[in-house]
């Protein structure tokens, strides 16, 4: 157990993903929510109600695991900010 192991993510996921929160985002931003606030505190208590049901956003988000979001978030941002 000394090796590390390799974790690969498909690209198809990671562009549903991509999707998705930008879907989410739009929902709440059109329902007047300050979006990032309501995604952090989705993503931190996994508590859904935090996602409005406009445009089925809740429903819409639930296909992928927060830890998946996580991932695709810290992906990005070092993706991004790291030379």
């Amino acid at each position: 157990m000394d090796k590390t192991m390799k974790f690969n993510v498909d690209q198809q996921q990671s562009d549903e993903r991509k999707e998705i929160l930008k879907y989410v985002y739009g929902a709440l931003k059109e329902k007047g929510y300050h979006p990032i606030n309501q995604m952090i505190g989705y993503l931190l208590s996994g508590d859904p109600t935090y996602i409005t049901t406009h445009n089925d956003a809740r429903k819409v988000i639930r296909r992928v695991e927060r830890d998946e979001i996580l991932e695709e978030l810290l992906k990005f941002y070092l993706d991004h900010n790291v030379e």
